[in-house]
């Protein structure tokens, strides 16, 4: 694909984002992002190697529609990725899915009166796919998640609701773009800018003693190098269409604690005792109703079940392929640790210790 015009990439920022502006940049493209603050405060991305030739920024807000038009002129490729992930949300309505929907119907709106966008890709989720694992079968891109709302699980009631609205949107407006969406599992890997995604956070949970034990629950995962990949496929692939489910491989809580203490962290308080039995499934789930709300409802929903996932569709239609999940988790833990989001025993016990005597 050689084209001089800029493609615009929303919630640039972004976990995902920020490794999909890396890829483009690398591609040699113009790119647009969006940002929610002033753009001088993303030196992350102005310093990724062919930004300062090829990369702007400019603000724009989810809720205010008016604030995208000046990102999509003259773009013909849009991918928006900007979408609030927050658990244990006060009001999910405000914080979740009012965000969601107005920013994807802002960007639908604004790329129609662009004139010029050809193709929207989408950054959905497995969350709108299904909230909830079921062990006698495989989900697939067919499958939609209808259990989810604003009390149980919110946030892949957000991200259904706006998944739903973007494909609501061409159906009823005729555009004249259409539209594709990628559907990640759990999206892990090393970060491009500050911060911790949701996924990494979990995993340096993990490792922090914050789970009791070993709990009878498998993930879906794909790298975020793996994952920008994808949305730049769905963009340069002319016969890519629909949504497409985005997952290297599954792993259980028992393989991913058996990588990590066979990886060198062995030192980590790691859970050590297997609740994965039905004794141990009846006692974390009794245990989930002693923790917040949205994390006790995830327990309950997940535990005791196996999630799979079918994605033969994204690997024949884009040529995709994948990092295995080890390395990509492992790559994950080498950031943290670097950039000290995961601090080592001696340093916890140190800064635990500081704490008490304050």
């Amino acid at each position: 694909m050689i084209t001089e015009k800029p493609f615009c990439v929303t919630g640039a920022s972004g976990f995902i984002a920020s490794h999909i502006i890396s890829q483009l940049l690398a591609k040699g493209y113009r790119v647009r992002g969006t940002v929610r603050k002033n753009p001088r405060q993303y030196d992350f991305l102005m310093n990724l190697p062919g930004a300062a030739r090829n990369l702007e920024l400019l603000e724009a807000d989810l809720l205010r529609k008016e604030s995208f038009g000046p990102a999509f002129r003259e773009c013909e490729y849009v991918i928006h990725t900007a979408s609030p992930y927050k658990i244990n949300v006060k009001n999910p309505a405000k914080e979740l899915v009012a965000p969601a929907l107005e920013g994807t119907a802002a960007v639908m709106e604004t790329a129609r009166e662009a004139g010029t966008v050809r193709r929207v890709v989408l950054t959905s989720s497995v969350a709108a796919i299904t909230d909830e694992p079921d062990s006698t079968r495989v989900f697939t891109e067919r499958d939609w998640n209808t259990r989810s709302s604003l009390v149980r699980h919110p946030y892949h009631y957000s991200k259904t609701l706006a998944e739903k609205a973007a494909w609501e949107f061409i159906a009823r407006e005729k555009p004249g773009f259409d539209l594709i969406t990628i559907n990640p599992a759990m999206v892990t890997g090393p970060s491009i800018g500050p911060g911790i995604n949701t996924t990494n956070a979990m995993i340096r949970d993990i490792m922090q003693g914050v789970y009791p034990g070993i709990m009878d629950m498998n993930w879906g995962f794909v790298d975020v190098r793996d994952t920008a990949r994808a949305h730049i496929l769905a963009m340069e692939t002319r016969e890519a269409s629909g949504r497409y489910l985005c997952s290297a491989g599954l792993m259980h809580m028992r393989e991913l604690v058996e990588l990590l203490n066979l990886s060198g962290y062995r030192n980590y308080p790691l859970p050590k005792q297997d609740l994965t039995g039905k004794i141990g499934t009846a006692l974390l789930t009794a245990l989930s109703w002693t923790q917040p709300r949205d994390t006790g409802t995830y327990i309950r929903t997940h535990i005791g079940r196996s999630i799979r996932y079918g994605c033969s569709k994204i690997k024949q239609e884009l040529a995709m392929s994948f990092m295995p999940v080890m390395q990509s988790i492992l790559e994950a833990v080498d950031d943290m640790v670097r950039k000290g989001y995961l601090l080592s025993p001696e340093n916890r016990n140190r800064q635990i210790s500081a704490e008490k005597k304050r």
